[in-house]
């Protein structure tokens, strides 16, 4: 056993005294849908329903065990690092400052600050969370505190090799596969360098969503770099950096063996899990399950193990979900129609739609001394195919239309 695979079973030993190992469990629906052995380490159900405490709760004991009277932690955090910090300070009972960009929501607030009770202080600040980062670093320097990284910390990462430590006990045998979540590495650090050496013959794979793909791009360029656009519907992967540390410890990766998930299509793995299994998943927790498909050729018969990160999801956010979901899956269709001024017209349009298609939108203006006014219409129907049909009548009784649910900026303008 290596120094490393010995500190990860001492953390997860250490770890019992915060909550009990988080399941792992065959998912029998996803085992038939691609003929293989699917289970699932359900980090979502940990008491912070996301792994972040374990490294949290790492970094901070050993800092205690060296450093006993550093009393102070600093965090900068919109999400679950937020909540793991405020739970680890009120089981050592130390102080806790949180930065949070001011545009963090309320229900993130206030269940970091139900976590940590007393002995956190959050401080919203800066409208970015780059802001936000570079405010916790001075006020950490100027009050001496110890700052906690979310991810870019070897501490952190051992802790978070207890999820690869539980997995492969609770298993009691090597996965063929293990699919990981990327954001700023931490996780797929920790858990890939405890399996390489305990579990030699399982494989990896790595998910990035298509909005943060930091280490697709470190892995491009053999160093860690900073996109210049990020994605945040991700939010609990959508990492702009990933960090030295993690990349260091990842540069082994094949570039082939990162796999890209488009927001979008992750919104319907979410809907699928909450619908069939009834399992919330928040976006990053999603994305282990989501390239299931992508790899449906190779993994029959085998085992995989998913790794859902987190379940932090703000039910507010699921008409919007559900709405990308619908536009990934092709049943939900947002365009323009130029509706000429004359009776009978919309008569005409309207009985172009199918028994299965209904009107989710509807926004039009008469303009006066004009021949045509312009329609903003969004339909929802059971088959992608209907649309065909219905841009068919369209193009037959030559009504000029222009389809903008897969333009960026239109849609996120007009809709």
């Amino acid at each position: 056993m290596t120094d490393f695979a010995d500190a990860a079973r001492q953390t997860t030993r250490a770890l019992r005294d915060l909550f009990p190992r988080t399941p792992m469990q065959r998912n029998d629906f996803l085992s038939r849908k691609y003929g293989a052995e699917i289970w699932l380490k359900r980090e979502d159900l940990s008491p912070v329903r996301s792994y972040k405490l374990r490294g949290a709760y790492n970094a901070m004991r050993k800092v205690r065990t060296s450093h006993p009277d550093q009393g102070h932690f600093v965090c900068a955090s919109a999400g679950n690092h937020a909540q793991g910090v405020a739970f680890a300070c009120r089981h050592f009972g130390v102080q806790g400052t949180i930065f949070m960009p001011v545009t963090t929501p309320q229900q993130k607030i206030d269940k970091t600050r139900a976590f940590g009770a007393d002995h956190v202080r959050i401080v919203l600040t800066g409208d970015y969370f780059d802001q936000t980062l570079a405010a916790s670093q001075r006020f950490c320097a100027e009050e001496g505190a110890h700052f906690l990284s979310p991810f870019d910390d070897e501490d952190v990462i051992e802790g978070q090799a207890s999820v690869a430590v539980e997995l492969l006990d609770q298993l009691g045998r090597s996965p063929d596969l293990v699919i990981l979540p990327v954001g700023g590495g931490g996780l797929s650090s920790g858990v890939t360098r405890y399996l390489r050496s305990e579990s030699p013959g399982t494989e990896f794979r790595f998910v990035e969503p298509k909005g943060g793909a930091s280490l697709t791009a470190a892995l491009a360029a053999h160093e860690p770099v900073t996109l210049k656009r990020v994605d945040n519907f991700v939010d609990g992967a959508a990492v702009a950096r990933v960090g030295d540390r993690t990349f260091a410890a990842l540069s082994w990766v094949n570039p082939a063996e990162v796999l890209i998930a488009p927001e979008d299509r992750i919104c319907t793995t979410m809907l699928m899990m909450l619908n069939t299994e009834g399992i919330v998943l928040e976006p990053a927790g999603a994305l282990a399950i989501d390239v299931l498909a992508d790899l449906a050729g190779e993994i029959a018969g085998k085992t995989v193990v998913c790794v859902s990160s987190g379940g932090n999801f703000d039910f507010e956010r699921l008409p919007e979900v559900k709405e990308r979901a619908q536009r990934y899956s092709g049943v939900k269709k947002y365009f323009i129609l130029r509706m000429p001024q004359r009776p009978g017209a919309l008569r005409e349009f309207l009985e172009m739609l199918g028994p299965d298609d209904d009107i989710a939108r509807f926004e039009y203006l008469k303009k006066s001394a004009r021949n045509f006014g312009s329609v903003l219409i969004g339909i929802e129907t059971k088959e992608a195919a209907n649309f065909q049909k219905l841009f068919d009548q369209l193009d037959a009784a030559a009504f000029q239309y222009r389809d903008i649910t897969q333009d960026e900026i239109l849609s996120e303008f007009l809709i």
